[in-house]
């Protein structure tokens, strides 16, 4: 009796390791985990969170863990549609930093107005200027979209395009000039808001995820854009639109691309064309991998693509704590890309789950054994 009692509390325990190893989550969590103990290892003063004021006496909070929830907020904003992207369409939108780009310069053009680039008032409201971008940057995902849903391109082919040619077009928005924006009300978008420590960026990226969470929940979007990166053609039988819902899916990230790019030029209250958000859309593209979504499409998990992205943000704060060049932080990204695209692969999960097999049985006879 006691014997049946420990293999029924070993095939337990197993099925729960099970359980934990198959929920999607697990992938960023355990990066989450290993990071933060490494860097607790390494120096257990990257974990520091200190008071600080800044120049109009302002308290704001400091330290890495708040660079990593400042920074990784927008690109957890990005991740929302990326995900998207890639559940629907089995490919990625390279053009997000570009794009970016583009409607940091609209938005810069819509506030100086006819004031040269200096201006000493806003030409419009700030919330104008934004909705303005809104609709640039979703005309810019509607062209990816078309290229993708109805001319059947492969995204990042497609994607290419803007991605190649989107900052000469923000350069050209401006002629070529870097406007600045000298109203201190236009910074708290990128920065702090009077009165509160914590980064406004981190509220956007909330309001945010909220929406898409809620959109997610009582709409069939979620629905339709697994069913559609799935299996198209069953799709399209059972009454959904794919070209649709693809197309819909780049739009959604043009306007995620452009709450970022407010976020980018509120920053400086300025903009540099060739680095404002570059590389972000490799970032972007991790964020959903490692959230454990197949890059080829279909299912998604969008709370592991957001926390992906924080976690993409611990590990590039880690790498610059321990001055690792900017330059060679694609190198230790692409390893990690590497890494997540071989464990995704079929080929590795068939093997994992057949070992796994194999594992449960011999954990049960050695606990016969020992009755």
């Amino acid at each position: 009796m006691a014997g049946q009692t420990k293999v029924k509390k070993a095939g337990s325990f197993s099925e729960f390791l099970g359980s934990i190893f198959r929920n999607q989550l697990v992938i960023p969590v355990m990066a989450l985990l290993i990071l933060a103990l490494f860097n607790l290892i390494a120096d257990p003063s990257f974990f520091k969170i200190t008071f600080n004021t800044t120049s109009s006496g302002e308290p704001v909070l400091l330290g890495n863990l708040i660079t990593i929830l400042d920074y990784g907020s927008e690109l957890a904003i990005l991740a929302i549609g990326m995900t998207l992207v890639t559940a629907a369409s089995g490919g990625q939108d390279i053009s997000v930093g570009a794009t970016i780009t583009i409607a940091g310069s609209v938005i810069l053009r819509v506030l100086c107005g006819n004031a040269g680039s200096r201006p000493e008032e806003l030409a419009t409201p700030i919330i104008v200027a934004f909705l303005v971008a809104c609709v640039v940057s979703m005309i810019v995902g509607a062209f990816n979209g078309v290229l993708v849903a109805y001319f059947k391109i492969q995204p990042m082919v497609a994607t290419l395009i803007l991605f190649t040619a989107g900052r000469s077009i923000a350069a050209w928005i401006n002629n070529n000039e870097l406007p600045i924006i000298s109203e201190p009300s236009f910074g708290y978008f990128g920065n702090y808001i009077p009165g509160n420590p914590i980064p406004t960026p981190f509220f956007i990226a909330l309001a945010c995820v909220i929406v898409m969470m809620l959109v997610l929940k009582f709409t069939n979007l979620g629905l339709y854009t697994q069913a559609v990166g799935i299996n198209e053609k069953s799709s399209r039988l059972n009454g959904l639109n794919p070209t649709f819902i693809k197309l819909l899916s780049f739009i959604i990230l043009g306007l995620c691309v452009a709450v970022a790019g407010l976020i980018k030029v509120s920053r400086l209250s300025t903009i540099n064309y060739s680095v404002v958000a570059k590389d972000i859309e490799m970032d972007a593209i991790l964020a959903v991998a490692l959230g454990g979504n197949a890059l080829s499409g279909g299912k998604f998990n969008m709370t592991a693509s957001i926390l992906g992205a924080y976690v993409i943000q611990f590990l590039t704060t880690t790498l610059y704590k321990f001055r690792v060049p900017a330059d060679a932080l694609p190198a230790y990204k692409a390893i990690v890309v590497i890494a997540l695209v071989v464990l995704s692969a079929p080929v590795v999960r068939t093997w994992i789950a057949d070992m796994w097999k194999k594992i449960k049985p011999k954990a049960k006879a050695s606990v016969k054994e020992g009755e």
